[in-house]
């Protein structure tokens, strides 16, 4: 089940809410663990089983660790026990194809016979149900928070639906109180609907329109220069917006049921380094390699070069997260090499004015390395990048222009329309308050006007707006057959 579908949004959320806001507060958190499972089942059933038992698994390490004092060697060892239960089986289900694979390769080379195994199905959302097991079991040995008693808590935290598939990663020790106590109010529900309906029209009225045409430039056995330069244009404002919107949605549904989840994204396109833009991408998933892997493997506490190596691997494991794919593998090494070279030049990520060649190469260098991340295999990512640089005429080519419409071209226009008035407002409100003193912000990044003889007027125009928008992405949504989210694969 995903949120951009009509079984979702007119049987599954009006059903859980109703039941959620007649229960007491007692019951809440058991319903949300039921209609979570009843969420993740949707897709298999069996996997179902995998699921809680991986909340199981945590569980039971979270208490044994803890009885064993923090930091302490008994509770060492329970850590490492626990972690690599969980890296077990995240390597089995998400990198055994693929090492099986790479390994048949070698194995046939030297005249030997490959390995035989069945075809491993990839558990949807794993990887980020994992990585917040993984922090809770590092925080509870740290200190940084204290292993919950109640079952039920615990597992609807792992469970918790509106996060479950794509993120943002949540820790447990931003929430922990959250579940114990948390406030509903007709405000915080009016805001959760907004940022859901936002993220809604962000990824059906976007991302969706321009799904084909990515799919149909990438796809192209021979393209021109122009098909490769639109089909990265294309790719880098789909994956905003289908991933952005995403996590707009699930921080609206969180809202929605009286928890505030982290901010996932911030305007990363008007970045100036590549260090910015991982301070604004995904920020839940960068924030958590910081603190959970070069951190620990020694940041940059222990050398230069070592702090170098550190955010190499940092970023090459963080593709890596991404799929068992040799073209994460190389997306990963390009952002780690990147940030490896403005370490070594002292970039700044917090720049106090725009520079466009700056923001320019910035932003030339993270569509590079979509175009990798996008392609299905090597082969793909060859013929785009020769493409790219064949600079052989900035016209379409005849295959290309066969699916390209008018409303698709209109679309990224709007798309990148949206994001440079957004980006802008974002920067000079945080690097010139004095230039943006008539604009508030609203929830979700909405920008509202205000207008000294009543502030509440546009404020129910922008909604009122938004509305008429999330009706006719309804109306687009029943008109399409299907609407995955690009992060669903990860």
């Amino acid at each position: 089940m995903v949120f951009s579908s009509n079984v979702f949004l007119f049987l599954f959320l009006p059903i859980f809410l109703g039941l959620y806001y007649l229960s007491s507060n007692r019951y809440r958190n058991l319903l949300i663990l039921l209609g979570s499972y009843a969420f993740y089942a949707w897709w298999r059933v069996d996997f179902l089983l995998l699921f809680a038992a991986v909340t199981l698994w945590n569980y039971g390490f979270g208490l044994r660790i803890h009885a064993a004092g923090v930091r302490s060697k008994a509770a060492q060892r329970w850590v490492i026990g626990g972690v690599a239960g969980n890296l077990a089986t995240l390597g089995y289900f998400k990198y055994a194809n693929f090492g099986v694979a790479n390994l048949n390769k070698v194995l046939e080379g030297a005249g030997f016979e490959p390995f035989l195994l069945t075809q491993v199905i990839l558990p949807i959302g794993i990887s980020f149900y994992i990585f917040q097991s993984l922090s809770y079991l590092i925080d509870v040995y740290r200190g940084d928070t204290k292993p919950t008693e109640n079952l039920i808590n615990f597992a609807a935290f792992i469970a918790l639906f509106p996060q479950l598939i794509a993120g943002p990663v949540l820790r447990y020790k931003d929430l922990a109180e959250q579940f114990t106590e948390r406030t509903h109010s007709l405000d915080k529900f009016s805001e959760g609907a907004t940022r859901f309906m936002q993220g809604f029209v962000k990824k059906v009225f976007i991302a969706d329109s321009l799904a084909p045409l990515v799919d149909h430039l990438f796809a192209l056995q021979d393209p021109s220069s122009g098909d490769a330069w639109l089909g990265m244009l294309a790719y880098s404002a789909q994956l905003y917006f289908d991933f952005s919107g995403y996590s707009d949605m699930a921080i609206g549904l969180g809202l929605m049921m009286g928890f505030r989840f982290m901010e996932n994204f911030n305007q990363p396109y008007i970045s100036q380094s590549i260090t910015e833009f991982w301070r604004r991408w995904h920020i839940s998933l960068s924030t958590w390699l910081r603190d959970y892997l070069y951190v620990p493997l020694g940041g940059n506490r222990k050398g230069t070069f070592n702090t170098y190596r550190n955010l190499f691997l940092t970023m090459l494991l963080g593709g890596l997260w991404h799929g068992a794919n040799w073209t994460f593998l190389i997306w990963g090494a390009w952002h780690g090499m990147w940030l490896t070279i403005e370490r070594l030049f002292g970039v700044n990520a917090a720049p106090k004015a725009i520079n466009p060649l700056k923001w320019l190469l910035t932003f030339l260098l993270v569509m590079l390395g979509w175009v990798i991340f996008r392609a299905e295999n090597l082969d793909v990512a060859w013929r785009m990048y020769a493409a790219l640089f064949a600079f052989d005429g900035w016209q379409l080519s005849e295959l290309g222009r066969a699916n390209v419409g008018d409303l698709q071209i209109a679309t990224l226009v709007l798309a990148y329309a949206v994001m440079a008035f957004c980006g802008l407002r974002q920067f000079y409100r945080h690097t010139r308050p004095d230039a943006a003193a008539g604009l508030v912000m609203g929830s979700g990044g909405v920008l509202l006007q205000q207008a000294s003889w009543s502030a509440a007027m546009p404020r129910y125009l922008v909604r009122g707006a938004l509305l008429l928008l999330f009706c006719a992405s309804l109306l687009k949504l029943s008109a399409q057959s299907y609407s995955p989210f690009l992060y669903f694969q990860f």
